[in-house]
């Protein structure tokens, strides 16, 4: 039996993800999948799903909805105060849900991007074989008021809590794991220590995209023949803006690929905010 949610509020830039688009890269289309893959997992593993199941991810504001037959959601990501009708509900818990409840989330306080998991997953349309919205991919980029989402109903009440992400809130480290990217050797001693050594600023211009940081490296390095990009690639532009690409980056890049960011440190960049540092630490592969 399927259940419905509905969007009273759509919260900001709210989408349904999976775990991505994979494949389809030769035709330009982005992998896509959660910002932050540790906090899109915790949601499933709580809820003891596959680990494609797809999830609500919301940016800073998060939305309102109401579930019109029994399930099981979770909430994971930035630190928020949810509400249950008007009830106060712990994060990274299951949370038992019956019918016409709805849900409230407060703006996250400490990171950037949250997740509603459900038991089962959340059952959008599939498109090239993944549920993860992307613009000119699937009919929505966004979830907007009103609209409706399946769900597949539940009465299981198991009570599975995880502590393990309660340490993880609090060591937050500026410190952003990288190996050399495949022109990082065309770059000068100077520009390598520059590179390494600075603390680089969030800038505002960033989405699902990317991430532009304020702080510019002095660039001597020519353009390149278009070349393969991934998630956590560094780009270095002409004017010495530094740019790394995240889940909806584009395929191909024209521009030096100076650092690759590690799996881990794609999550952890997703979530800072505007301002906030990071310092790139290079690792061996």
């Amino acid at each position: 039996m399927k259940g419905k949610v509905e969007i009273i509020k759509p919260g900001l830039f709210t989408t349904i993800q999976d775990k991505g688009r994979f494949g389809f890269s030769k035709y330009g289309i982005p992998k896509s999948g959660p910002m932050d893959e540790v906090a899109f997992d915790f949601a499933n593993s709580l809820l003891g799903n596959q680990e494609n199941c797809a999830c609500i991810e919301w940016t800073l504001q998060a939305p309102i909805l109401k579930f019109n037959e029994p399930t099981l959601i979770c909430l994971t990501g930035s630190l928020v105060d949810a509400f249950l009708n008007g009830e106060k509900v712990e994060m990274y818990r299951q949370v038992k849900i019956v019918k016409n409840d709805i849900l409230t989330i407060n703006f996250c306080k400490n990171k950037l991007y949250g997740y509603v998991g459900i038991e089962n997953g959340f059952q959008s349309d599939v498109v090239l074989k993944s549920r993860s919205f992307y613009p000119a991919v699937t009919p929505k980029s966004t979830l907007k008021k009103g609209d409706i989402l399946p769900y597949l109903t539940s009465r299981n009440t198991n009570d599975q809590f995880s502590s393990l992400v309660k340490s993880s809130h609090k060591n937050i480290t500026n410190h952003i794991e990288v190996y050399q990217g495949i022109e990082f050797d065309l770059l000068s001693n100077s520009q390598k220590e520059y590179l390494l050594e600075t603390e680089f600023t969030i800038s505002s211009k960033r989405n699902r995209m990317a991430i532009q940081l304020k702080e510019e490296l002095s660039n001597t390095l020519p353009s390149i023949i278009t070349a393969p990009v991934l998630p956590g690639t560094v780009q270095l532009t002409p004017s010495g803006k530094l740019i790394v690409l995240m889940r909806d980056c584009q395929t191909t890049g024209g521009y030096p690929r100076v650092l690759q960011l590690s799996s881990s440190a794609i999550n952890q960049i997703a979530q800072k905010r505007t301002n906030q540092k990071v310092k790139f630490r290079l690792i061996d592969l």
